[in-house]
């Protein structure tokens, strides 16, 4: 492996007529391992109606390399002859014996991975194959070699002018994705089956490319021949080429250099330099992706504040957050030179609670902005967290003195001894309402004058559809006891999103706005979100995201089209779908999502019912539910 500063880079060799040659020829030029063919590629072998019996062996022996070089050097290659998929018996049933047995001497060697090409559709015995082979034996992992676009990509229309079935099954037998999509899908997703993609000298489209990043690329196999050659005489890739590498970087990609030598007088390593000069010298990490490193694509329960009592290190992250703040220090200043008019800031004081106050952040930000703008404040600073209140009433004797009163209750139950002329509170979630913002504020907001202030005055969930392999996978490896199996299907996971394609952009879902005067009050929303699909892909859940306004034009957002920049309290949620669902180019697909109400606790139920419908997931919370 590379080290931690530096890209992985194998190179690719068709044949290897002298192994300990081409290995040190490799790390000379600074790669960190070889592929190479587990048997000659030219060695057919005949097990159904041999033309010779064979007495000599069918590849080299393991004695040319200690087990350790086999185990960290070497990915296997099965051989490009190999048909189990051929209409012909004794080719498909020879074909079937040769790859189990270049994968049997694979494991014996105890090499790290094994290449398999797919080059076509229908792939289905390949796959059953593989998958019986994943269950069955100690194979580490498969690298499913496709192309990135098929040699005969293009379809002359005319020749189905009148038959649009035999066109959409010659389109899918010409797009690499739904060979790929097809083998994943019938070897149940398991980790041990990865993706190694090869480049392409022109490029599929660009939402082409986009499908591409949802999917468990291991490595990325890049031809010698698609390189430039700069001023210098060194290789160099095309610009969109380098700009989808760089896309990839942030998923821990190996690389793979294929094909011969195309600069004869500086040799292979020049090829790999370049690699890993794309790599340092990547634009660096933004506050968001600072934060988020070592958390990418993994799912998290959401917090349950009302539910539970958070602890200190979880304050202490949020905390951490400067935009957030800043945000709400702005939200107040205007909020109060709004409240209290220039000529009479020296004799009103503005009352202003703080529901919800964990450990101060919210009331520092408040007379940061009382000070800002010259307003005189007294705050309450409501927690029920008895702990956080330890911290509140430190920070009142050694900070805020009688500026501050601190009260310990929950906002829902306590009685206020005046009214607020400002409520603020930061009790929002990843999708908005999930952390029962609504239910806390409509409790609180009787203690708010009339024409008193909420921040913030609304916010709007959003969800999206996605396709990610990755986390359909982790999602299937939870297990819940006394749960059924579709439980972690019908779980929302908080999940910094990485390796996923967002197929189609978000839509708004469901919106609330405080203060809240409908009576009776009714935090249960329903809504049918109708999106337009416009590549072929594979939908594997939904990305949840929030809006919120703070006051007038100030907001805080996570949908990317304008998330906050250098914001990052919040990562996106996740609800999966317990059965992928597969649309085609230019499909509608309508999701229904419900938030469910009852006396003790709240939940979500989501659906799909277009193009055709699934079951409902959680119905009736009996999964996940957040606890009032």
């Amino acid at each position: 492996m590379a080290d931690a500063s530096h890209i992985s880079c194998g190179r690719d060799f068709f044949s290897v007529p002298d192994l300990s040659q081409a290995l040190n020829s490799s790390a000379s030029d600074k790669f960190h391992f070889i592929c190479l063919p587990i048997a000659h590629p030219r060695f057919k072998r005949e097990y159904i109606k041999p033309v010779c019996l064979r007495s000599r062996p069918f590849t080299r022996s393991d004695l040319l390399l200690p087990s350790q070089d086999w185990n960290t050097l070497v990915v296997g290659k099965v051989s490009p002859w190999i048909n189990t998929d051929s209409s012909d018996d004794v080719e498909r049933k020879n074909s079937e014996q040769a790859l189990l047995q270049e994968i049997a001497f694979a494991v014996h060697l105890g090499l790290p991975a094994i290449m398999v090409n797919l080059t076509k559709q229908p792939c289905t015995n390949l796959a059953a194959l593989i998958n019986g082979i994943c269950f069955d034996s100690h194979v580490q992992q498969f690298w499913i070699r496709v192309p990135m676009k098929s040699p005969a990509s293009q379809v002359d229309n005319s020749l189905f002018e009148n038959d649009n079935n035999r066109k959409n099954e010659c389109e899918i037998n010409n797009d690499p994705w739904e060979w790929w999509n097809s083998f994943r899908t019938l070897c149940h997703n398991t980790r041990k089956v990865g993706l190694a993609l090869e480049i392409c000298k022109e490029l599929p489209r660009a939402k082409e490319i986009k499908r591409w990043l949802g999917e468990p690329i291991r490595t990325l196999i890049i031809p010698t021949k698609i390189f430039l050659t700069n001023k210098k005489g060194y290789p160099v890739l095309p610009r969109p080429h380098q700009q989808f590498i760089g896309q990839l970087f942030k998923f821990n990609v190996q690389f793979v250099i294929s094909g011969s030598n195309k600069m004869l007088d500086k040799g292979m390593v020049t090829y790999y330099q370049y690699i890993d000069h794309l790599y340092l010298t990547r634009p660096p990490l933004d506050c968001y992706s600072q934060f988020s490193k070592g958390y990418e694509d993994y799912l998290q329960c959401p917090l349950q504040p009302l539910m539970d009592n958070l602890e200190s290190q979880t304050y202490e992250v949020f905390e951490k957050d400067p935009v957030k703040y800043n945000q709400y220090q702005e939200a107040v200043r205007q909020a109060l030179i709004d409240r209290v008019p220039e000529d009479q800031k020296e004799s009103i004081t503005t009352i202003l609670m703080v529901v919800g106050a964990g450990r101060g952040p919210l009331v520092r930000a408040s007379f940061a902005a009382s000070q800002a703008c010259g307003r005189a404040i007294k705050v309450y600073a409501i927690e029920k967290n008895p702990n956080a209140i330890v911290t509140l009433l430190t920070l009142k004797q050694e900070e805020w003195g009688d500026k501050v009163i601190v009260v310990s209750s929950d906002m829902r139950d306590w009685t206020a001894p005046e009214k607020a002329d400002i409520l603020v509170s930061e009790l929002l979630g990843s999708f908005g309402d999930n952390e029962l913002s609504p239910e806390c504020l409509d409790g609180a907001q009787r203690y708010l004058k009339d024409d008193g202030i909420s921040i913030p005055e609304s916010y709007t969930s959003y969800l999206a559809p996605l396709s990610s392999a990755k986390l359909h996978y982790e999602v299937s490896q939870c297990r819940e006891p006394n749960k059924g199996p579709q439980a972690p299907f019908e779980t929302p996971y908080v999940v910094r999103l990485c390796n996923v394609d967002i197929v189609a952009e978000p839509k708004p879902c469901f919106y609330f706005s405080h203060p809240n005067k409908d009576v009776p009050i009714d935090n249960s929303r329903s809504t049918a979100i109708d999106f337009d699909i416009q590549n072929t892909c594979l939908i594997h859940g939904f990305a949840g995201f929030f809006r919120t306004v703070l006051y007038k034009d100030l907001f805080l957002s996570i949908v990317p089209a304008d998330h906050s920049e250098g914001m990052f309290s919040w990562f996106p949620i996740f609800f999966p779908v317990q059965h992928p669902i597969y649309l085609t180019e230019n499909s509608s697909l309508r999701v229904h999502c419900w938030r469910k109400v009852s006396r003790t606790k709240i939940w979500y139920e989501w659906c799909i019912s277009k193009p055709h419908p699934i079951p409902i997931h959680n119905p009736s919370g009996r999964s996940t539910f957040i606890g009032l």
